[in-house]
């Protein structure tokens, strides 16, 4: 009698297993996840409207519409990335914001123009996304070029570069205000990061994992009679609002506008590629050529839709991506949830003013945990790429050097034109770059008249085995 070959049996149980990635969890679950998304990425989200509004010459009712249009619209960049369709969408957890990137040209080109500049500004952003859009199978093949030494590389920078934004929103945000850096701002934030580390450590399960959102929440709690909340936002907010298409007046085309914003296309599809290759090793889920094609026309596709709507160009949010390592919930679906809560909170200003209470002081104590961990995660790609073998270690310490410029000295690049501003102040675009060219000068020019080094890829990846089986995913 012939047994049932038990091989059979596992393969079955294994392709009924689904990846965490593709995990649907509890509706309550789902949506307390989603939101400690949304949180943790809020501010980022609003400061560019609320920058790029006044700069324009808009009056503050028309930057706030601004400001309820881009949560709208990365809540709709959010959907496309976490769910997608056909072969858009990264299908990871992988959250769209408005990117910071695009802030210093667009006030160049919309300063002092009103209603004029941001038509110009969403005629560039719309044709630059088509071009991103059509770039984006090309684009994608770049990642045979992000071997671990480079990718351990920008994904410490991309910890390192955010750090400084969790340190301005502990001083307060605003270094205008007169208590920037004040000693009740500051001692807000390390009382907020002392109480996420104590819920992480006492709590377990469900509750450990959404411990940045319950710090935030208690955070706020203390800080009402300490006297930092502001409820102003609340009170002058609507009920119920909708980013009416074109709110501003039909776009208008510029060269010089385009050629501009095409500058910072190509910088934030550079940043997202390093983003999804950070975020596929932390979710165990490494993004491929395909994955990132998916994610690179989500990005673009949504910077497309969201001038219609009155945002401006989306990206990847880093910050989440922290949170995601810190957190170990990997499911696309509670990122989805947050794409959800981030459309309806464009559409009720009433209850994105409630999410705009938590001050900038407790989000900055609960940023200190988050962006560290994209750094140590990047830490932790950097011990895996053999930084004894060849000049590994050589290209970390330029790429690094290189990347920090912007951070520990802000105007060092102050005398070069603005065009190539755009690239030279993002930390992370010029250290993945230096990073890049590196590592093909040493590991790559000259590699088969050298033979590599010991058997052993000198950029850090084990030399692959021609009878090794496929692993499926």
């Amino acid at each position: 009698m012939a047994a049932t070959p038990r091989f059979r049996t596992d393969t079955s149980v294994e392709s009924d297993l689904k990846h965490p990635v593709d995990e649907k969890l509890p509706p309550l679950r789902m949506f307390t996840s989603g939101l400690q998304h949304v949180a943790a990425m809020y501010a980022g989200v609003v400061a560019p409207p609320m920058i790029v509004g006044p700069a324009v010459g808009l009056t503050a009712a028309e930057t706030a519409f601004l400001m309820g249009a881009s949560l709208f619209t990365a809540g709709i960049a959010t959907l496309l990335q976490t769910l997608g369709f056909w072969r858009i969408g990264a299908r990871l957890p992988f959250v769209n914001g408005v990117s910071f990137a695009g802030v210093t040209p667009m006030i160049a080109i919309g300063k002092d123009r009103g209603h004029d500049g941001i038509a110009v500004i969403f005629g560039a952003i719309i044709v630059a996304s088509l071009l991103g859009f059509v770039l984006a199978p090309y684009f994608c093949k770049l990642v045979r070029f992000f071997p671990p030494v480079v990718t351990g590389t920008v994904i410490t920078l991309i910890g390192v570069s955010l750090l400084p934004v969790a340190f301005n929103w502990s001083q307060g945000g605003d270094a205008r205000a007169a208590d920037h850096g004040s000693t009740t701002n500051i001692t807000m934030a390390a009382v907020t990061l002392v109480i996420v580390l104590a819920l992480r450590k006492l709590l377990r399960g469900f509750l450990q994992q959404i411990a940045i959102l319950l710090g935030l929440v208690v955070g706020t709690l203390i800080a009402i009679p300490v006297g930092i909340t502001d409820f102003g936002a609340l009170g002058d907010a609507d009920l119920v609002g909708f980013p009416t298409p074109f709110h501003f007046g039909a776009p208008q085309f510029e060269i010089a506008a385009i050629i501009s914003m095409c500058i910072v296309m190509l910088v934030c599809m550079t940043e997202s590629t390093a983003d999804m290759l950070a975020l596929g090793k932390i979710v165990g889920r490494p993004a491929d050529e395909r994955t990132i094609e998916g994610g690179l026309r989500a990005d673009t596709l949504g910077s497309a839709i969201s001038p219609l709507f009155n945002g401006f160009m989306c990206s990847a949010f880093a910050q989440n991506i922290g949170l995601v390592a810190m957190t170990k919930v990997r499911s696309r679906f509670v990122v989805a949830a947050g794409g959800v809560i981030l459309v309806v909170l464009g559409l009720v200003p009433v209850a994105a003013s409630v999410i705009a209470l938590v001050p900038l002081p407790v989000l900055g104590g609960a940023g200190i945990v988050l962006f560290g961990s994209v750094a140590a995660s990047g830490i932790q790609t950097l011990a895996a790429a053999a930084l004894e073998k060849g000049e590994n270690a050589l290209i970390v310490a330029t790429a690094v050097g290189i990347g920090l410029i912007p951070i520990a000295a802000p105007d060092f690049y102050h005398a070069f034109p603005e065009d190539l501003l755009v690239v030279l102040d993002s930390g992370i675009s010029t250290g993945c770059v230096v990073a890049i060219l590196l590592n093909l000068a040493f590991n790559h020019l000259g590699r088969e008249r050298d033979g590599g080094a010991g058997g052993e890829d000198v950029d850090g990846e084990q030399p692959k085995d021609p009878m090794a089986l496929p692993v499926a995913h």
